[in-house]
């Protein structure tokens, strides 16, 4: 099952045969009370109204029941690129909300409503060319904010410097994964 409160998010999602697709809070999903196994939440704890959350959570997992929760940091690249990446981030730095903040703080901020089940540092890896880089850029909540209050793409500003230094061949991007999980306690 998976859960957007945005009905476009949900009408966006690639059917699946064995995925049920709902528009739902998360901190009220209309799940039935301990009947779900795994919780996964990915890059979007920091959107929610937390406390609200956990409680929702803690309701529908059954005993045992696993809440994984992860977000990525920013990317990890040769310096050459990473160096413009963090001019552009800095140039949109003010318009990401403040939610952010705990994202960059590795969500060391946050406490689990369950006993933590300690998990191993990772991250994810994809060869990208520039345009790709760009196009992701501009999926940053500052630049789309940037956007919408100054009316112009501060990306742009990049663009020509960030597809020089890296060429036109694919480069490997990383993002180091924040993964906090917890597991439900047997109820009494």
């Amino acid at each position: 099952m998976a859960t957007d409160a945005s009905d476009q998010q949900i009408a966006s999602a690639e059917p699946h045969r064995k995925i049920e697709f709902r528009v739902a809070p998360a901190e009220s999903s209309g799940i039935d009370a301990e009947s779900v196994d795994l919780i996964a939440v990915a890059q979007a704890l920091h959107w929610f109204d937390i406390e609200r959350f956990f409680d929702e959570a803690c309701r529908v997992l059954k005993p045992g029941g696993v809440l994984a929760v992860w977000s990525y940091e920013r990317t990890s690249l040769p310096p050459e690129c990473k160096d413009i990446i963090e001019k552009a981030y800095t140039e949109t730095k003010p318009y990401w909300p403040p939610e952010r903040k705990l994202v960059e703080n590795h969500y060391r901020d946050i406490t689990m409503p369950m006993p933590e089940i300690p998990v191993e540092p990772f991250e994810m890896r994809l060869d990208w060319t520039a345009d790709e880089m760009l196009a992701y850029m501009r999926t940053w909540s500052g630049s789309r904010r940037y956007m919408q209050e100054k009316g112009s793409d501060p990306i742009a500003l990049f663009e020509e410097e960030l597809q020089g230094a890296w060429g036109r061949a694919s480069r490997e991007v990383r993002w180091p994964l924040t993964l906090k999980v917890g597991r439900m306690r047997h109820r009494d």
